[in-house]
């Protein structure tokens, strides 16, 4: 240390090796420190790992296997390079739809239950959904269904239509707000033509694409039905489908529809399919009473045709029967299929697995009974990727969304992927992974923290799970700090093995004391009083001071009563008997 001539002092820099351990309790640098994240390492670990076997997809008997194309050329085509895995349900997921921006993704599950998600507001570390909903809850009833569809309407973000498995379809808003429920039909009428609603469970539905409030649904009572949003007292169209399988009685489930758009220049048409392996095409503007085609045997007999799509051009549509088959279809000569190729179904299991065409109509996906994801070419249903998601778990709902360029799939083991690639996706999961952690706090732990409703007791201290001070009191239990846990919107248990049992008003959990009844509640004498002697008691008094036949008194008649002799007395008449 020296001192200058101005007065300045120099201090010797503190040299401390590298190996030095005092080198561990020195800072690194002075004032304000950020936190940087490697977000290019926290996206790399997204990536998905190769398969370690690849499995081959759906072929032809004309393809030959030597014409396939490299895997990892497909990878860079297609965006499936990388995948954000969200675990909100607990069972199978049966839908899953993304709203027109991309911001929002709502999944359907058999747990009864649709998740609502917000990509702007998950994290890495936070992935979950916000609110959860279950469509199928009401006052009247405690019971629940499974979740078969749910899409968002492609000209509105702010409807939902979503259909559990009951017979009253439902419009939620985007924060899950029921916004309309249609009305069930009369079961009891034969002619469906009659009915308002759906006599019994709907199995899909989906939006008009060029009609903001419209809607169609299709349901186990053979009907298609279309929609308008503001009027749920009745249906606006019904089209009736009277099947020709024997036995049937004219009447089958209509199992999945497709509603082409017009976008590209291509017709506006309704494709529906039934139980019973037909395919019928109508007009999508109307009249609804004849259809425009129709293939009676385009699957084979009381098989499920789990999936049916049009394309963007509204020229081919391709679905997917319950034979383990995919075919396609030409709808400007809709009578035989154009390509066929074998596909395991699990629509016996899974009945809304789909099938659906990319946003350009480029390529056709589909999931499988192995887990793996299917890209296959429309013109020859050739696969042009097969890749796994959820290996061993079949894949039961496949979505390609146009703005983000991710494909969305669900799991019989209730995950929800999103692939995506970083150079060719944007937002959505591209988004979450390009985030940095949220940083844990403390108070993110609950076991080091106190809830202020049972940690304060007037002036007493309370231990969390412990006794409260001076007392032998123990702190009030869960089931007392959640009263509404395990109940439904009614206020009816959700496990049907407990009887529902109403709530004790406080003259039912005591005796009152009777005097003070006698004296504040009136006319209460009267519940130990007999009513003849009651009403006797003022036969006098009505008989001098007549109040409402006071103006007849002077020409009222005089009662008069027979006499009776005798033998009159003794009993009544008998009558005489026929001889």
């Amino acid at each position: 240390m020296e001192d200058d001539d101005n007065g300045d002092v120099a201090v010797e820099e503190l040299s401390v090796h590298d190996d030095d351990p005092l080198r561990r309790f020195m800072p690194q640098a002075f004032g304000k420190q950020t936190d940087k994240s490697n977000i290019a390492a926290q996206i790399d670990r997204s990536r998905r790992a190769p398969p370690a076997q690849p499995l081959p997809g759906p072929k032809d008997a004309s393809f030959d296997d030597s014409d396939d194309s490299d895997e990892s050329d497909d990878d860079d085509e297609f965006p499936v390079s990388h995948e954000l895995v969200l675990k909100t349900h607990d069972r199978t997921v049966t839908t899953a739809t993304l709203d027109q921006s991309g911001s929002r993704l709502v999944t359907g599950s058999t747990d009864c239950t649709i998740k609502l998600h917000d990509f702007a507001s998950m994290t890495p570390t936070t992935i979950r959904a916000f609110k959860s909903v279950d469509p199928s809850a009401s006052k009247a009833t405690s019971e629940t269904h499974p979740v078969h569809h749910a899409m968002f309407s492609p000209l509105s973000a702010s409807q939902l239509l979503v259909i559990s498995a009951t017979s009253q379809a439902k419009i939620l808003s985007r924060d899950g707000d029921i916004l309309t429920e249609f009305v069930k039909g009369d079961m009891y009428l034969r002619d469906m033509h009659n009915t308002k609603g759906h006599i019994s469970e709907i199995t899909t539905g989906t939006w008009s694409p060029t009609d903001r409030n419209m809607c169609v649904t299709a349901g186990t009572d053979s009907t298609l039905r279309i929609w308008d949003v503001n009027f749920k007292r009745s249906q606006k169209e019904v089209i009736v489908y009277k099947s020709r399988m024997a036995g049937s009685g004219g009447r089958t489930r209509m199992t999945a529809v497709a509603w082409g758009s017009p976008s590209q220049g291509g017709n506006n048409i309704l494709v529906g399919a039934a139980l019973d392996g037909s395919l019928t095409m109508w007009s999508g503007n109307g009249p609804y009473a004849r259809p425009v085609g129709e293939i009676r045997d385009a699957h084979n007999k009381a098989s499920w045709t789990s999936g049916v799509d049009i394309s963007a051009d509204g020229r081919l549509v391709v679905s997917r029967g319950g034979d383990d088959t995919i075919k396609l279809w030409d709808t400007r000569k809709f009578k035989s299929a154009v390509t066929t190729v074998a596909h395991p179904s699990t629509s016996s299991q899974f009945p809304t697995s789909n099938i659906c065409f990319s946003p350009t109509s480029a390529n056709v996906l589909t999931g499988s009974q192995s887990g793996h994801l299917h890209i296959l070419n429309p013109a020859t249903l050739r696969p042009e990727l097969v890749t796994p998601v959820t290996p061993g778990s079949p894949l039961v709902k496949v979505l390609w969304h146009e703005r983000l360029n991710q494909i969305i799939t669900g799991s019989a083991n209730a995950e929800v992927h999103v692939l995506y690639s970083p150079e060719k996706s944007t937002r959505g999961a591209a988004l979450v992974m390009s985030k940095a952690p949220k940083r844990r706090h403390i108070d993110d732990d609950p076991n080091l923290t106190t809830d202020l409703s049972q940690g304060l007791s007037g002036d007493s201290i309370v231990n969390p799970n412990g006794l409260l001070a001076g007392s032998n009191e123990a702190s009030t239990s869960y089931a007392a700090r959640h009263p509404t846990v395990g109940l439904t919107a009614s206020g009816r248990s959700r496990d049907p093995r407990r009887p529902h049992i109403p709530a004790q008003t406080p003259f039912a959990k005591s005796q009152p004391d009777e005097k003070h009844i006698k004296e504040h509640i009136p006319l209460s004498s009267m519940r130990d009083e007999d009513p003849r002697e009651a009403l006797l008691k003022y036969a006098e008094v009505a008989e001098k001071d007549r109040m409402f036949t006071n103006a007849w008194k002077d020409t009222q008649p005089k009662t008069i009563y027979a006499d009776l002799s005798e033998e009159e007395e003794e009993g009544p008449d008998q009558k005489k008997v026929k001889r």
